[in-house]
């Protein structure tokens, strides 16, 4: 790691004849000593860059940078208008456009990446660093495809570089303490889980813009669209918007999957589903003929996974809900008691009794309420994270800085599957909305709509060869998948 201002490098020469200055008996105090208690010698600084420096981008900076710290030594941003904080907070950072160049330019100067754009540039992104050796926090979810998740996870692996994605509810004390409590066995063994959310908060469901916009000053929009396929600007995409559209985002279930799916895959184990099947809000126009908005993510949709018993682990069913709907109230639960929180929440049913929490695991609660004040809730079994959610960027600078087998909450080998997991209740959407005309040409067919069957090992459908189309995507001409 080097400094900011003037990189330091410790030659094998001079580091010997430091050896034999000990020695001798001359002991040589180091600089941190020197500078008193809380200071941080440069050396020991790690040098930060940055893709994607504004919105969730300057809070990873902020966090990461912990008042100095750390050096911010370099901003990456397509968009001026969203890089312009984070370039006011730290002058001396060098600014770049495209992350190619940056990584080119500025390989010597940095050692780790945060990764914060839209999530269809995640993964090219995190793999051309992680190749560049550099260690890499990734905003969830880990990737835009599930194909891109298994190639990150085999290359956290392969490049040995410290990973962490951006869920950071997986740093909280609650996701720690209903793991345990989980696995220890307090409500038996969990058979079925509920999750939901109250996004999305940005538009979907909606028709593709018809008209043109001139692009704003200061952004590159060929640099923005990346990977995509080309569409003109318009400002229904970005800067926050392209959530709600597949060619860019993952809709609500990327936004908040790996928020509130993290708790129950940590707790119960979960591995690949073997099965998915979805219902989908539908929108009408047109006199009430059903919308084929097919390019922007439905208003609402529920989810349901099946996954395997695992070892003692008994089979699980596994919903999801997004855009309002919310499975049903537990019967323990009191009229008046709230069930989750205002951004969503899980339920596990057990064969000895029910737990639900908001999301994060916020304030995990056995039901009927009264167990809470009735039974010993056993201490975490995992290290609580210093900070909780908001150390989880400082987690990650930190295990940086002892390199690789370090301990970060939500590393890609755990992040990766996830992330697969999440991204086949998209896969199913998709699917299921997925129309082709009938035969007689005479209307249109959903032959998605039915469970798809999921062979994880291979990533592969294995009774719907329609929806592997979903499994990866094409990238827009002049961009190649890198790995």
């Amino acid at each position: 790691m080097e400094n900011q201002n003037k990189p330091e490098k410790v030659s094998r020469r001079s580091f010997l004849q430091a050896g034999t200055v000990a020695a001798a008996g001359i002991f040589i105090v180091p600089r941190h000593v020197l500078g008193g208690k809380g200071y941080v010698a440069p050396s020991d600084k790690l040098n930060i860059a940055a893709i994607g420096a504004g919105g969730k981008g300057m809070y990873n900076l902020t966090q990461a940078y912990n008042n100095g710290s750390d050096n911010i030594v370099v901003l990456c941003d397509v968009d001026d208008r969203q890089a312009k904080e984070a370039r006011q907070k730290w002058p001396k950072a060098r600014y770049h456009k495209d992350y190619r160049l940056m990584l080119e330019k500025e390989n010597k100067s940095i050692d780790a990446v945060i990764v914060s754009t839209p999530d269809h540039m995640h993964f090219p992104i995190a793999m051309a660093a992680m190749q560049a050796g550099k260690h890499v926090y990734v905003e969830k979810p880990l990737t835009h495809d599930i194909y891109e998740a298994r190639m990150l996870t085999e290359a956290a692996k392969k490049y040995k570089v410290v990973t962490q994605m951006g869920n950071q509810g997986s740093s909280g004390d609650d996701t720690r303490n209903i793991e345990t409590w989980i696995q220890q066995g307090l409500i038996g063994d969990v058979h079925t889980v509920h999750t939901w959310t109250n996004r999305p908060v940005w538009p979907q469901g909606v028709p593709t813009p018809k008209d043109k916009m001139p692009v704003p000053q200061g952004v590159d929009w060929d640099l923005w669209l990346g990977t995509a396929p080309f569409r003109e600007y318009h400002e229904a995409y970005m800067p926050f918007r392209w959530r709600g559209w597949w060619d860019f985002g993952t809709g609500a279930l990327g936004d908040m999957g790996c928020h509130i799916m993290d708790v129950p895959f940590r707790a119960l184990k979960l591995g690949y589903p073997e099965a998915v099947e979805c219902s989908v809000g539908a929108v009408y126009a047109d006199f009430f003929k059903e919308a084929d908005f097919s390019e922007s993510c439905p208003p609402s949709s529920v989810i349901y996974l099946k996954f395997p018993a695992r070892g003692t682990m008994p089979a699980v069913d596994f919903s999801w809900s997004d855009g309002g709907i919310l499975p049903k109230r537990p019967i323990e639960l009191k009229p008046d008691e709230k069930m989750g929180d205002q951004d969503g929440g899980m339920i596990f049913e057990g064969t000895k009794g029910k737990l639900t929490a908001g999301m994060w695991g916020r304030k995990p609660t056995l039901l009927p309420t009264s167990k809470m004040q009735e039974v010993t809730l056993p201490a975490a079994a995992k290290p609580m994270v210093e900070g909780g959610p908001e150390g989880h960027q400082q987690q990650w600078v930190k295990a940086c800085k002892k390199g690789h087998g370090a301990y970060t909450s939500s590393p890609f080998e755990e992040a990766g599957p996830l992330t697969e997991t999440i991204l086949m209740g998209n896969l199913a959407v998709r699917s299921y909305n997925f129309r082709q005309p009938n035969a007689d040409g005479k209307g249109y067919s959903y032959p998605g709509r039915k469970q798809l069957l999921w062979d994880g090992k291979n990533m592969k459908i294995s009774n719907f060869d329609t929806a592997n189309q979903f499994v990866k995507r094409e990238y827009r001409q002049g961009w190649s998948l890198p790995g």
